[in-house]
């Protein structure tokens, strides 16, 4: 089966810090090319992966501080439409750009959403489109625009193995995590509420975009002191693993719909329970009581502290391992992508190092 991956140019493959959509093409395109599927990878020319790169700018857009994308996002598009009849099936993760152009390809496009339906303009793009094939994160993730021709919903997955679990928190220096976006709609300034009210010390780790600035230097900045309230900037895989891994607990005080909220999953893989706000698919990918705790606003949530000491540090990494893991998440594409083929992907021998091809084109 040739497969092609199209990633985001805001970050490489993977990222080198924060990205949560750049780590899920990551991860599927390793899942299919250890399988012996034939990927190739649409991303930026910095990108490390098994499939076969094709680069469409030569480092992220991030990176080279780029502030009109549209222009590079056309150039990926156009990139693809060159080389269409060379795939199967084609899996768009850039969003609604690409859709006006799905009619000009004769092989079926898999479009995963990758964010939350807030935009009323985007809704209405979405809805003039409909003859293509949605995927969604969540099923809460559908409830913004719940008309659109969805195929499935396929949570996200992560390399389990390599986050490292630990079966005790840092006892001797004991404290909070939060990972994330320091916008408004991640809550960054609920989680300093939650640290201040309960005395405990909180660590948080992030990247802080142009259009969060503001975020940041009002709700957030203020209250680092280095001491109770502390902030370390970008954080990569590794450094990630040790924030996540030692701390008590995870506040994931989102306030917008969170479409699935890939932290969540690496703080339960190391074993760290989860304090979540109920909005979105928070309920999804938390076991209320089992594997972290979730409550309806933050004043609810700051109760409910001392109770993370009931959880299992062990079920937090089993609920990942059984529901969130890369193989799960790359098993649940391929049933989309055999769906819109029309072809037994179980009858593939997909795991032999001579790809095997479904359309047989001539190029």
């Amino acid at each position: 089966m040739r497969i092609a991956q199209v990633a985001p140019l805001w970050e490489c493959v993977p990222p080198k810090a924060y990205g949560g959509t750049e780590l899920v093409v990551y991860i599927l395109c390793e899942e299919y090319a250890k399988r012996g599927l034939d990927v190739t990878l649409f991303a930026t020319g910095d990108s490390v992966t098994s499939a076969v790169l094709e680069p469409v700018i030569k480092t992220s857009m991030r990176e080279q501080n780029i502030n009109f994308p549209i222009f590079h996002e056309l150039k990926c598009i156009s990139k693809v439409l060159e080389r269409w009849q060379d795939f199967d099936v084609i899996h768009n993760h850039i969003g609604y750009h690409f859709l006006p152009f799905a009619d000009l390809i004769d092989v079926p496009i898999v479009t995963t959403l990758h964010g939350a339906f807030i935009n009323k303009e985007e809704i209405e793009f979405y809805r003039n489109h409909k003859r293509n094939h949605l995927v969604s994160i969540s099923d809460a993730q559908r409830m913004g625009a719940p008309d659109l021709n969805y195929v499935s919903t396929v949570y996200n997955g992560i390399q389990v193995e390599k986050y490292p679990f630990q079966a005790k928190y840092n006892t001797d220096d004991p404290y909070l995590a939060f990972l994330g976006r320091f916008s408004e709609e991640k809550g960054p300034h609920l989680a300093i509420k939650l640290a201040k009210e309960t005395g405990w010390k909180l660590i948080m780790a992030g990247k802080v975009d142009k259009a969060d600035q503001e975020c940041f230097e009002t709700k957030v900045k203020p209250h680092i002191d280095g001491n109770q309230i502390t902030y370390i900037g970008e954080v990569r895989h590794e450094a990630k693993c040790e924030l996540l891994k030692g701390a008590y607990a995870t506040v994931h005080s989102v306030t917008w719909p969170e479409p699935f909220g890939l932290v969540m999953a690496e703080s339960m893989a190391c074993g760290t329970p989860v304090l979540a706000l109920k909005n979105g698919s928070i309920p999804e990918v938390i076991r209320d009581g089992k594997t972290g705790f979730i409550e309806n606003n933050i004043d609810d949530l700051i109760k409910r502290i001392n109770d993370i000491e009931k959880i299992s540090r062990k079920e937090c990494r089993v609920h990942v391992e059984e529901n969130f893991s890369a193989k799960k998440m790359a098993d649940g594409y391929l049933s989309v992508y055999k769906k819109l083929i029309g072809q037994n992907i179980s009858d593939l021998n997909i795991d032999t190092e001579t790809p095997v091809f479904v359309n047989q084109r001539k190029k």
